[in-house]
């Protein structure tokens, strides 16, 4: 099913290869898209002997892995060249065409020959795919406009690593020292490239907002494995430590209060945390869920205190991944991806996830480019007026309060030509996508964090999760 082919729109593919002027071997293409569906087919495996992955996590790599050839570590704040552009936007789409296949069966009524009304059970794309994917696709090229914007751009530039004269300019103060430089003029940006960087990074950083969320909606759509629940220990204080679970069990929980107790100076330290809050919340679900005390995951504590437990550590996980969006995957994240089986999730997920990291990186691009523009306006006040600019911005599109607040769908920008219907109605009914609005208005716990990571600046991310054990 995965792999199935329409014989029309391969006609019609074959059809805009022999009539598009740009493409000067149309069989390289076809050949090329052949070898890539061929590999996701065998699973990896191609030596043929049936050991590769499942299709489900052969399209993820897929998908992580394109992304991580075109795309790189993107040091630099500049348009993507023509031809990488080019690679992505058919590529992708080559993979992405798989969700057009996967279907289910909804009623609908058809009248027959003889003028009556009866009801037939007919195919359309699954829900949760007709809903996402044109959203992610929306969210992908906005991405690449705000690249494309910097065609014309003369203002600022990046200090080579061999120029001795600018050696001050050019050594970084933070731990990305393999970051080139930004440069601008002596007296800063003009103002309206200044603000049209600062709407850049509005608009970016509403892109992470809304892939992020729908990435941590399908991930928490997916199912456990076994082989995770059975690495578990069976009570929660066992997976948080002694002090850990008696913050959280205290009679008075105060999130700000616990991230001053925690040790975050790395990013093994907060993966490490995450990981036991996780843990955590999967026991004490299945303690709540244990049909009577003789059970292994049977509780002694009662059903409210268990659920209020839950609950604390979920806004932990909350503050987790707002303050720290571009840490690795947690084990759990990486355990649902390797062990799932539905395609149409795994595609959902690493197309999300690499939305996700690129707009991140984009903002830090800015963020730099920004922060020469105050050091050049004021190098006494650099760093503070880059301190309160982050402060602002983050009370600035977070907060519901002004106005009339932004959701998902307008965001997106959705037309009447690109849906059916009752489409628009039916997504701002879902309730998918209200969690998701719900999570891009919300504003972030006051916790001052000052490391910042990127999924592309840490290479580990671009591996597949097999490739990370």
């Amino acid at each position: 099913m995965i792999l199935e082919t329409n014989n029309n729109s391969m006609a019609g593919f074959k059809s805009r290869l022999a009539n598009d002027s740009t493409v000067t071997n149309p069989r390289s293409d076809m050949e090329l898209m052949k070898e890539k569906f061929s590999k996701l087919l065998l699973g990896e495996d191609m030596s043929g002997g049936g050991k590769g992955v499942s299709s489900a996590l052969a399209l993820s790599n897929a998908i992580t892995n394109l992304a991580a050839s075109v795309f790189g570590e993107m040091k630099r704040l500049e348009p993507m060249p023509a031809e990488r552009k080019a690679k992505w936007r058919k590529e992708i789409g080559w993979l992405l065409s798989v969700t057009d296949h996967i279907v289910e069966f909804v009623p609908c009524k058809q009248v027959s020959k003889a003028g009556t009304n009866m009801e037939v059970m007919v195919t359309k794309q699954r829900s949760d795919l007709q809903m996402n994917i044109p959203a992610l696709r929306k969210l992908d090229a906005m991405l690449i406009d705000c690249l494309d914007g910097l065609n014309d751009q003369s203002e600022f530039s990046y200090v080579s690593k061999d120029d001795e004269s600018q050696e001050e300019t050019n050594s970084r103060k933070d731990d990305k020292w393999w970051i080139p430089t930004p440069k601008v003029p002596p007296n800063g940006l003009s103002d309206p490239m200044r603000k049209w960087l600062q709407f850049q990074k509005d608009s970016v950083n509403q892109v992470h907002k809304a892939s992020m969320a729908i990435n941590a909606r399908v991930l928490s759509e997916m199912e456990i494995p076994e082989s995770y629940i059975e690495s578990l220990p069976k009570n929660g204080r066992a997976s948080l430590g002694d002090s850990i679970y008696k913050s959280i069990t205290d009679e008075y929980f105060d999130p700000d209060y616990f991230f001053t107790t925690m040790d975050m100076s790395s990013e093994h330290k907060i993966l490490d945390l995450k990981d036991r809050i996780e843990a955590s919340v999967v026991i004490w679900k299945r303690k709540m869920n244990a049909k009577d005390g003789k059970s292994s995951w049977g509780s002694t504590i009662s059903f409210e205190k268990r659920e209020m437990f839950e609950e604390r550590a979920e806004v932990i996980l909350l503050i987790l991944k707002q303050r720290f969006p571009g840490i690795p995957q947690s084990k759990l994240d990486i355990s649902k991806i390797q062990y799932n089986k539905d395609v149409g999730q795994a595609i959902l997920e690493s197309y999300s996830r690499i939305i996700e990291s690129r707009a991140f990186t984009i903002m830090s691009r800015i963020e730099d480019v920004l922060q020469a523009d105050a050091m050049a306006q004021n190098p006494s006040n650099g760093e503070v007026k880059r301190s309160l600019s982050d402060k602002e911005e983050v009370g600035k599109l977070n907060s519901a309060e002004n106005g009339a607040s932004m959701t998902l769908l307008d965001f997106i920008g959705w037309t009447p030509d690109q849906e059916d219907n009752n489409t628009k109605k039916d997504l701002k009914e879902d309730p998918t996508y209200k969690d998701i609005n719900a999570k891009i208005k919300c504003s972030p716990p006051s916790i001052v964090i000052n490391k910042r990571f990127s999924y592309l600046e840490n290479l580990g991310m671009c591996r597949s999760p097999t490739a990370r054990h």
